[in-house]
């Protein structure tokens, strides 16, 4: 056998034992601020389709801040979390079903018991598509809220993410009797339900639906 149909068949042989990839598997980002990032984080974490969610700042002016200088409020930062999701199995339009009615809306600089700028929900699209998602889920929301009060919440391009530090990751697994207390004590779940009580969220998603 000569050199070149050794070489050949070396290749031929090497593409056969590759994994199998699918050829129509994606994923796709965006980011969410609805105040504390634990919450935010253990809200996505739940959602099947859902590949990895990070807590982190965005939307502001300083590269690579801190915890404490973020939670000081003079960086412009929100907490926020970024979600990689796999759109085959759950759509940008699902999610924000999930982020509207898990969210005080009504308030733009806090969320529950935290206040300051760097509490403020907003969302932060990626790619045109989902900034035009984004503000038509607005829309809806407005349309069928139970609540007379106007829709604070800001929709911006994302710009630079910064992950936080590692303690903050995947926070109300490692930490869960202090998460439970923070955000019984913080009145979260009181407020969405005082909100959004026998809101049918699934409404945001049908009219996203074409």
């Amino acid at each position: 056998m000569t050199s070149r149909y050794r070489i050949i068949l070396f290749a031929c042989l090497c593409l056969w034992t590759l994994p199998a990839q699918s050829a129509d598997h994606k994923q796709e980002a965006a980011t969410f601020a609805g105040g504390c990032f634990w919450c935010v984080e253990h809200l996505f974490d739940e959602i099947p389709g859902v590949l990895s969610t990070t807590s982190g700042y965005i939307d502001g002016q300083k590269n690579n801040p801190t915890y404490k200088q973020v939670s000081s409020g003079v960086t412009g930062h929100t907490e926020a979390v970024r979600v990689v999701f796999d759109p085959t199995k759950v759509s940008y339009g699902e999610l924000l079903s999930h982020f509207w009615v898990n969210i005080d809306p009504t308030v733009n600089h806090r969320q529950f018991c935290d206040r300051g700028s760097q509490y403020r929900p907003g969302l932060y699209y990626e790619t045109k598509a989902q900034g035009e998602t984004a503000r038509a889920s607005k829309r809806i929301v407005a349309q069928t809220k139970p609540f007379p009060q106007p829709l604070l919440t800001e929709i911006k391009q994302a710009g630079t993410f910064y992950p936080a530090e590692e303690y903050h990751q995947d926070y109300h697994h490692k930490n869960p009797i202090r998460y439970t207390f923070y955000r019984r004590g913080c009145g979260r779940d009181n407020r969405l339900k005082e909100l959004w009580n026998g809101y049918d969220a699934t409404q945001i998603k049908k009219g996203l639906t074409p």
